[in-house]
Order: C-alpha cells, then sequence, then structure tokens
C-alpha cells in the first residue's frame, strides 16, 4: 500500500454521527422530551402501563401488517431474549435446518446443538458476505435463520424458497428486517425483532410474532428441558393471553415503552412501512454507489442483489492491506475508526467483533441520507491518513 497525497479536512460534518448498528441513531429530531409523559414509578401491571404496552403491539402490528391470525408479544431480553423464547419452546418435534451466514446466525446454531443438544440438525453454512444454497432447506424440517445479517451485510432476498404448504415452523431473527424489509409473513412462523434497530429504541426489549402454526405447535408440544422462567409463554401448553395483551413476563422498562411509541408514531407520520423501506434502500444506495468509485474498500457482500439495506460491512481492497495478517488489517481499522470518533464525525462503526476486518455502516431509516453523504469524504480522508501513516512505518520496519 502507497502513501496517498495529503486529502483537505473535509468541512462538512454529519449532524448526526450515530452510524453504529445498535442501538442505532435515534429518529430524526428525537430529544428526551419525548419521554415526558413516561409513567415512571407506575406498576408495568396498572391499567394505564398495560394501555401503553397494549399500544406498542397495536401499532407494531398495523404498521407491518402483521396478520390478523397472528400473536405479538412484548418480551425481555431484547431480541435475543425473544427468539431464544421461540429455540427453546418450539424446537424439537422434528429435525433442524439452521442456516449460518454471520455470527448471530452462528450463535443460534450453537443454542440448538450445544444447548438444546437436539441430535437431527444439519448446518447450513456460508462465508461471510454469501448466503447458504435456500434450496437445500428441507420444508419437512423446522427452519432457523437471520433474515438481515448485520455482522456480514447479507440480507435473504426473498421468501419463494420457502413454500406456503410446509410441515415445518420457520424461526426468523428479523431484529434488522422488520420495518427495513417487506416479510413474506405467510412463510414464516415464529419471528423475533428488537426496538434498538430499525426504530432506534432502546435496548433490553424484544417482540416475539407466531403465526397460527406457532401456536398449534406450541399447545401441542411440551420440550423435554427446564424452561428458564423468561422463556415461559405457554402454561400447559395454554399461551399465556395476556402476554399478547400488554402483560409481560418481567418489569419493563416505562421509559423504554415510551420511547418505542415515539419510534412507532414517527414512521407512521413519514409513511409508514413502505416510507421507511424506501428510506432504508435510498440510504444503502449511497452507500454502494460510494463503493463502486472507491479503490481502497469493498463490499463484504459482493452481489448487490443480497446486501443488506440496514447493514452495510465494507473490507479493506488495497492487495496490500489484504496480503497482511488479519490483526494488522484490525489494527489499520481501530486507527481509522478512531480517526473519525475524535473528528466526531463517525460512531461504533469498525466491524463486528467476530466478523473480517473492515467496517460497518448503519443505514437503517433513522439514518438520514444527508448524513451519510456528509459521512463519505470523511472515510476517504481518515484512510488517506491512516495509509500514509501505515506507509511510513512499513518503510521504516523494511
Amino acid at each position: 500500500m502507497s502513501a496517498n497525497r495529503p486529502m483537505e479536512r473535509p468541512k462538512r460534518r454529519p449532524n448526526r454521527p450515530h452510524f453504529g448498528s445498535g442501538p442505532t441513531a435515534k429518529r430524526p429530531g428525537w430529544s428526551v422530551e419525548v419521554l415526558r409523559d413516561a409513567l415512571v414509578g407506575r406498576s408495568h401491571r396498572s391499567a394505564p402501563c398495560r394501555a401503553r404496552l397494549r399500544e406498542v403491539i397495536v401499532r407494531s402490528r398495523e404498521l407491518l401488517g402483521l396478520p390478523a391470525d397472528w400473536k405479538l408479544a412484548v418480551m425481555p431480553g431484547s431480541d435475543t431474549g425473544a427468539f431464544e423464547a421461540a429455540l427453546w419452546n418450539l424446537l424439537g418435534p422434528r429435525g433442524v435446518d439452521v442456516m449460518v451466514f454471520d455470527s448471530f446466525g452462528e450463535g443460534w446454531r450453537k443454542d440448538v446443538q450445544e444447548q438444546l443438544r437436539l441430535a437431527d440438525v444439519r448446518v447450513l453454512r456460508a462465508p461471510y458476505g454469501e448466503l447458504p444454497d435456500l434450496g437445500a432447506y428441507d420444508p419437512s424440517r423446522d427452519l432457523v435463520l437471520c433474515w438481515n445479517g448485520t455482522t456480514s451485510g447479507v440480507c435473504v432476498p426473498h421468501g419463494e424458497w420457502i413454500p406456503l404448504e410446509r410441515e415445518g415452523l420457520v424461526l426468523c431473527d428479523a431484529t434488522s428486517a422488520v420495518f427495513a424489509v417487506e416479510l413474506p409473513w405467510e412463510r414464516l412462523d415464529a419471528v423475533t425483532w428488537s426496538w434498538q434497530k430499525v426504530l432506534g429504541g432502546e435496548a433490553q426489549h424484544g417482540m416475539l410474532a407466531l403465526s397460527p402454526r406457532a401456536l398449534a405447535r406450541l399447545a401441542a408440544y411440551r420440550p423435554p428441558w427446564p424452561l428458564p422462567k423468561l422463556f415461559r409463554i405457554a402454561k400447559d401448553g395454554v399461551p399465556l393471553a395476556g402476554l399478547f395483551d400488554g402483560d409481560t413476563i418481567n418489569t419493563p422498562s416505562m421509559l423504554a415503552v415510551e420511547d418505542a411509541l415515539d419510534a412507532l408514531r414517527w414512521l407512521e407520520g413519514t409513511g409508514g412501512l413502505a416510507a421507511a423501506v424506501a428510506r432504508c434502500r435510498r440510504n444503502a444506495a449511497i452507500l454502494g454507489a460510494w463503493v463502486a468509485r472507491t479503490p481502497w474498500v469493498d463490499a463484504l457482500a459482493a452481489r448487490p442483489e443480497i446486501r443488506s439495506p440496514t447493514c452495510f460491512c465494507l473490507t479493506l481492497a488495497d492487495p496490500a492491506v489484504r496480503a497482511l495478517e488479519e490483526s494488522r488489517r484490525r489494527e489499520l481499522v481501530r486507527r481509522l475508526v478512531g480517526l473519525l470518533e475524535r473528528e466526531g464525525v463517525a460512531f461504533d462503526i469498525a466491524a463486528y467483533r467476530e466478523a473480517p476486518a473492515g467496517l460497518r455502516i448503519w443505514t437503517g431509516a433513522t439514518v438520514d441520507a444527508e448524513d451519510l453523504e456528509a459521512l463519505l469524504p470523511w472515510l476517504d480522508w481518515a484512510w488517506a491518513q491512516v495509509a500514509a501513516e501505515f506507509a511510513v512505518n512499513a518503510r521504516a520496519e523494511g
């Protein structure tokens, strides 16, 4: 890698430098004032608090177009807690296919094989930046997958490969896909997400949506393992009715609930799901066009049709950098993101710790396109500084 000639420091700065992938940027215009009516100091079991929790469920259902016969609940533990509840309650009576193409899919694979210790498990795996062979899925088996891989920048492009008529259930971690893509609900059975992704909400609360087929499994099947209290969504085979009407398994934060309601109202006021999807696509297109004209980066997902609309993952493309050991590449990234953070133009954009060294830039609906456009010259400027420093050090070492 040769030293780049000095670049002028960009003058325009992003108004909001929050490009991290979770918790993500708050919605445009957000301020702490939106929390002024939060029901703090009240029991979450009181009628007013249950009404707020029920409002989160109702507004989410309406925005997403959730089928009328599905159930939706607020769960503890963010998306992780919601998806763990689905795994622990629903898996077991059939063989399971697990799709792994990012670190979170690998985490679910470990849960299925190492915690639940199911015997009949097939792992359908792809390297970072690619999808597994979707045609290898067997619809007679249960399926576990992430729809949008935030650590690989890869998103399932459609659901046509999942048959409408199938014997197994489809358990989908959709935390970075909900409100960003139009999910094929009729091809899914248990879908989870959190408020801290496309909504830009606060952490620690998740959502669990169950189809009639999933509810039937919940009623007919008793898992052979002990269920932690936080995962108990049924009693004696009967789904907890109150859980889908504003009750919660443990105490929720009413501040976080108020913040989620603000985000949902914002989405409604800006055009609903279609507008949110369009904002994500526009933002991702800005990054895609920059990558196409920028020699020092590549998209980790080389095929545009499978790129995430919310989480753009980048690798360092310079041949000299590719030849370095992974630890050296990570050091370059550390210097790059550190410089950007010190300048106050981008926070928390290093690639996920288990992903290849690179950058990860959130392009979800709460990010303004103008801020992404302002960020790009800073990325080029910061890389020029890091490249020059690297070249000087390399000459000194050589």
